[in-house]
């Protein structure tokens, strides 16, 4: 037991220490550094609370908080509809479900910037040239006011996600037993009976896991909303995370975005872990 002990801690060390140095000691520095006049380089006073005070009064703070907090509600909706979706489409019997995996996971193996210069084209150039076609001036600048420029972020981050998320899905529904479904059917339950009352509580954990991934995910979105939009027009589409970067390397305050971050992370933390907690709860076990 002692010599089986000692592997497993050997084993279990490279990503310890790899955590604690890239995860834990960061967040350690990050929170301390909140509470001084750190410039990136060095510290020369402890401030206290400064920092967080003059949060309340960031305006622009708020509304990118606000902005970003819409956009998730609205992408971890449809990400997680649409993956759901796919994910019962793949998973029927019929020739190329296969290849259809493939091809709606294929979006989640580019990086968000290239993703974001794609779409960035579409909705400027093929939206433009669809526009001048059907004489609608509303596709002619998808990109130029903040509630487009909010859609065309949902429409990205869904169009990415939703075969990730399918994948996870999957797994739970080819793990739901056919005899129950088979039991279900006997006793006169249609299709849509079958789903919500039979599958749809035995793939609940996959709800879990996929909400879970998509809330932090969306919350955290930096490159796409980068290449995308840029934040504009006016900063109306700037997400925290580039809110937050732009204070740190724009305005070169970086204890003042360092404090944002912490309140960042307490906020994205809270939902996310709370969201967990109320969805294990709902959970069926075999």
């Amino acid at each position: 037991m002692r010599k089986g002990n000692l592997w497993y801690w050997v084993f279990l060390a490279p990503v310890l220490i790899a955590l604690v140095a890239v995860v834990i000691l960061p967040l350690m520095y990050g929170i301390y550094y909140s509470f001084t006049d750190w410039n990136g380089i060095y510290t020369t006073s402890f401030v206290g609370l400064d920092h967080y005070k003059a949060l309340i009064g960031d305006e622009e703070f708020r509304n990118s908080l606000w902005f970003t907090t819409k956009f998730t509600v609205v992408s971890v909706f449809l990400i997680n509809f649409f993956g759901l979706s796919l994910a019962l489409l793949v998973t029927q019997k019929f020739k190329g479900n296969h290849v259809l995996r493939t091809i709606f996971f294929m979006p989640n193996l580019i990086g968000g910037l290239i993703l974001g210069f794609i779409w960035q084209f579409i909705f400027i150039k093929v939206f433009s040239s669809i526009g001048d076609i059907l004489g609608v001036e509303g596709l002619k600048v998808w990109l130029a006011t903040e509630e487009t420029g909010f859609w065309a972020l949902a429409i990205l981050m869904s169009w990415q996600l939703a075969g990730y998320v399918m994948v996870i899905y999957i797994s739970f529904l080819e793990g739901v037993p056919r005899e129950l479904l088979e039991s279900a059917q006997i006793d006169g339950a249609n299709s849509f009976q079958r789903f919500f009352h039979v599958t749809l509580p035995l793939v609940m954990p996959a709800f879990t896991v996929s909400l879970f991934l998509t809330l932090s995910n969306s919350f955290k979105l930096y490159d796409q909303n980068l290449s995308l939009t840029g934040g504009g027009p006016y900063n109306s589409t700037q997400m925290v995370a580039m809110e937050i970067y732009n204070t740190a390397f724009v305005e070169n305050a970086m204890a003042f975005a360092q404090a944002k971050a912490v309140i960042f992370f307490l906020i994205v933390a809270t939902i996310s872990l709370t969201q967990v907690y109320i969805n294990k709860k709902r959970e069926v076990e075999l």
